[in-house]
């Protein structure tokens, strides 16, 4: 048994592991944490890390793809992703997050049956250092549920142990009316067991069995996990579907004291390991559930910022930053040692909860409505009385910037391109799907072949095609690469743009969202202007503040801002402006 001193570290997991296990020894389940995550090889540091903006800086960017977005038939598809990276997005982005790369049977990873192995179709973990050696490497842990036809259900119902208690089983009988759920698909599934029938829980399909970590030996198992993935060179963990991980039957068994001891557990170990590790929790809930995960800096250090995709589209869609405007208004900076994770497009659709409370609902009708109009899907949720409501919409960003709630019109690319450049320009840490990088159309013949809303935006590229594609200037793919990197590029020279400097909401014209954006050092200024209309928009000088005995530039048109009293700052349809005291 490994040996520690006694001191702030054991004293602090020890209070959370008898907040999650009560009735269990808690010296000797310390014991087996710190085993499970530091073992024989490995050692924790003296002191663990102390809540610190050093984490990142205006530098980090993020690509999100899958191992198999890229595809030429000859060679492994994590190896033309790796090409791909050092190709095209070299200085462009600095991390990058591969969706599930491990042997799955559904849900394009998401129902995972082998935690340990890279999916042989993609490579192996060998090409995973290599990637992991060049970029910061995000990778996910599928905590909440894993494959029906993996090896640990299998065990489970062949009566197997420790599978045997790996999964949360209950009653048709249970009242079970307050559950929140992202589906429509009945929460309990019969199955047959080698100790005779039993209900399990499927939060999200029944492919996808929910775990019951009310039985520790499933989080020691994850922690190895865990452990595996840092090893092999992840410093970014992304823990997928977070909120629904403690069930209690009587409770929405979503959020629940447990889940959320469970993640400072987690962060502790990070924190305490020799390894620069990032927590980073998925949670596509309403703001306050949402921001909730960031604890007391005590939990995830960073946390996705759900509302920016259905609020950015809607902005670029009405003309108006009235609502996104409004919400950013309302949002608190990043806790010290923390940080939001922008983004307004991934995997997923782009879900219409964290709207709820933000968008009215003819609002959101409205972009329903418009999606419908270019091919957008809708998918839905269930409700506790047995209705439904729309939980996101599919479509890849792009498309879905292609019509205003007038019609089509010619500024699609401009729109586009304005809609990632409010990403860049907020406090946090930008992430863009590699479907909008290369503005991909939306795949029908996907959603046809599988059956899966969310194929429409899983579009698997032939990557020939592609790069002849993007050596083509005049196509749509080389031109949105191009302008999208030439801005990540300006981006990541400006102080004023580390995820955690000041940020201040301008209140402006509806039609342009404006931000302030101070450097830590309070050296750099910049006002991040956006024109989310299809109108000129003029803008005085007077309205910004600007400091006087300061020369300011545009950073993106290189234009000298006069300060004259009658001078005026134009915003072209969809323009966008980052004017700087430090160019």
């Amino acid at each position: 048994m490994r040996r520690y001193k006694a001191n702030s570290f054991s004293s602090g997991l020890t209070a959370l592991i008898r907040q999650i296990y009560p009735d269990i020894d808690a010296d000797i389940l310390l014991s087996k944490i710190v085993e499970a995550f530091w073992p024989e090889g490995t050692k924790l540091r003296k002191r663990g890390r102390l809540p610190s903006n050093n984490l990142w800086s205006e530098q980090d960017a993020l690509l999100i793809t899958y191992g198999n977005s890229i595809l030429d038939g000859a060679h492994k598809p994590l190896d033309l992703l790796h090409d791909f990276l050092l190709r095209r997005m070299k200085g462009v982005v600095n991390g990058v997050h591969i969706l599930p790369f491990f042997p799955y049977t559904s849900d394009d990873g998401f129902a995972v049956s082998d935690f340990r192995s890279v999916d042989t179709q993609l490579g192996d973990w060998a090409d995973i250092n290599r990637i992991g050696a060049d970029f910061h490497l995000m990778s996910d842990l599928v905590l909440n549920h894993v494959s029906s036809q993996g090896t640990w259900f299998n065990s489970y119902r062949q009566g197997q142990a420790p599978y045997d208690k790996f999964f949360f089983e209950a009653s048709p009988e249970d009242d079970l009316s307050s559950v929140v759920r992202p589906r429509t698909t009945p929460l309990l599934q019969e199955i047959e067991t080698a100790n005779g029938p039993r209900h399990v829980w499927c939060t999200f399909s029944h492919d996808q069995i929910d775990l019951d970590f009310r039985n520790p030996e499933v989080l020691l198992e994850f922690l190895r996990i865990i452990r595996l993935h840092v090893d092999n060179g992840v410093r970014i963990i992304r823990l997928d579907a977070v909120a629904f991980l403690w069930k209690e039957v009587g409770t929405p068994s979503i959020h629940l004291p447990q889940t959320h001891a469970i993640v400072q557990l987690m962060r502790m170990l990070c924190d305490y390991a020799s390894e620069t590790i990032i927590l980073l929790t998925e949670t596509n809930v309403p703001k306050a559930e949402n921001l909730s995960y960031f604890g007391r800096r005590n939990e995830a250090h960073a946390i996705y910022n759900f509302p920016l995709p259905p609020l950015i589209l809607h902005a670029v869609m009405s003309g108006s930053a009235h609502y996104l405007r409004r919400w950013q208004s309302g949002m608190p900076p990043a806790q010290f040692g923390c940080a939001y994770l922008n983004f307004t497009a991934s995997h997923d659709g782009i879900g219409m909860r964290p709207a709820e409370g933000i968008l009215p609902a003819k609002e959101q009708a409205k972009m329903i409505d418009t999606i419908k109009e270019i091919g957008g899907l809708v998918s839905m949720r269930a409700l506790p009385d047995g209705g439904e409501a729309p939980y996101e919409i599919n479509t890849t960003f792009y498309e879905a910037t292609g019509r205003t709630f007038e019609g089509k019109d010619d500024h699609h690319f401009d729109r586009f391109i304005c809609s990632q450049t409010i990403v860049m320009s907020l406090e946090g840490i930008p992430a863009f799907y590699i479907h909008s990088m290369l503005a991909t159309p939306n795949d029908h013949a996907q959603v046809k072949r599988r059956g899966m809303n969310r194929a429409i935006n899983r579009h698997r590229w032939d990557y020939p095609q592609l790069n002849a594609l993007l050596d083509d200037p005049a196509s749509i793919q080389s031109r949105v690469l191009a302008g999208l990197s030439e801005r990540l590029r300006i981006r990541a020279r400006q102080r004023a743009f580390h995820p955690n400097a000041t940020q201040f909401t301008i209140l402006l014209d509806d039609r342009v969202f404006g931000v302030w954006r101070q450097s830590l050092d309070r050296h750099q200024s910049i006002f991040a202007l956006h024109n989310v209309s299809g109108d000129t928009v003029k803008i005085s000088p007077l309205a910004l503040n600007f400091i006087d005995d300061e020369s300011w530039t545009d950073l993106l048109s290189g234009e000298q801002i006069e300060m004259m009293q009658d001078s005026m700052i134009t915003l072209a349809p969809y323009q966008c402006r980052w004017i700087t005291n430090r160019a």
